[in-house]
C-alpha cells in the first residue's frame, strides 16, 4: 500500500480502490504550500478530531469530492448540518465499509470546532481488511490504551504516531508506544508545522536508530510503500 504525507497530520492512501484522506489540513500549513487541495482525490475522508489543524481543508475537499465523513457523532453531524454526508462513530466501536473494517481508538486529547461548537471526544483509527491492518493514532498523548490495541486487533503492519511533543506524545515515548502496540514500524506525523513541534531529524532518527525502531519521517508531498 502506498501512502503519502500531505503535511501535519494529514496523509492520503487507496484502500480496496478507495481514495482516503486522514485530516485534512493542508491550506493553512506553509510547509505544504506545495500541495493543492483541489487536486487530491477522495472517498471518504477521517477526522480524528474538531481542532483547525486537522480539519480545515475537509469541507474545501467535500465540495468537490462529495466524500463520506467518518468521525465521531457530533463532528459528522455538524457537518451533516452544513450539507454533507458521514458516518458517526463513537469511542470504541467499530464498522465494516466498504474499503474494509474501521475501529475507533481512544486518544487523549482535546477538541473543539473551529466556530466553537463541542468537538467530542478525540479519537483515533485502526483500519483493517484482509490485506492490511494499521493505527491512526490521531492526536493523543502516550496511553496505557495502546496496550489493547493488539489484544482486539489483527498484528498491525505500521502505526501513525505523533513525536512533535509539546501538544501530543513525543519522538522518546515511541519506544513505550511501540512496546504497547506490538509494532515497530511507525510513521511520525505532528511535527514541525509550529516552532513548539519542531524535530531535530537526525537527532529523532539517531534515537529511533538507537532503540531498534523502524521509523519513518516523512517530508511533506512523499510518499512510501507500506
Amino acid at each position: 500500500m502506498k501512502i503519502t504525507y500531505l503535511g501535519h497530520s494529514c496523509f492520503s492512501f487507496q484502500l480496496k480502490g478507495k481514495d482516503i484522506i486522514v485530516d485534512p489540513f493542508i491550506s493553512g500549513n506553509p510547509l505544504a504550500k506545495d500541495i493543492d487541495p483541489d487536486q487530491i482525490p477522495a472517498d471518504y475522508i477521517l477526522i480524528t478530531h474538531g481542532h483547525e489543524d486537522h480539519i480545515l481543508d475537509a469541507e474545501r475537499i467535500l465540495k468537490r469530492t462529495d466524500a463520506t465523513v467518518i468521525s465521531s457523532f457530533e463532528i459528522v453531524s455538524w457537518f451533516n448540518e452544513k450539507g454533507y454526508k458521514g458516518h458517526p462513530m463513537n469511542t470504541g466501536g467499530s464498522y465494516d465499509f466498504e474499503f474494509g473494517n474501521v475501529r475507533t481508538t481512544h486518544a487523549v486529547h482535546s477538541s473543539v470546532l473551529p466556530d466553537g461548537s463541542y468537538g467530542a471526544n478525540p479519537m483515533g483509527f485502526v483500519l483493517q481488511n484482509d490485506e492490511h491492518c494499521f493505527y491512526i493514532s490521531g492526536d493523543t498523548a502516550l496511553t496505557m490504551d495502546m496496550k489493547l490495541i493488539p489484544r482486539v486487533c489483527p498484528p498491525l503492519d505500521f502505526a501513525i504516531l505523533p513525536i512533535g511533543d509539546n501538544f501530543t506524545m513525543g519522538y522518546k515515548d515511541i519506544p513505550i508506544a511501540v512496546e504497547f502496540l506490538k509494532c515497530n514500524r511507525i510513521i511520525g506525523c505532528h511535527f514541525d508545522t509550529f516552532d513548539v513541534i519542531k524535530i531535530d531529524r537526525e537527532k529523532v532518527t539517531e534515537f529511533f536508530n538507537k532503540n531498534g525502531i523502524d521509523g519513518k519521517i516523512l517530508d511533506v508531498g512523499e510518499s512510501v510503500e507500506m
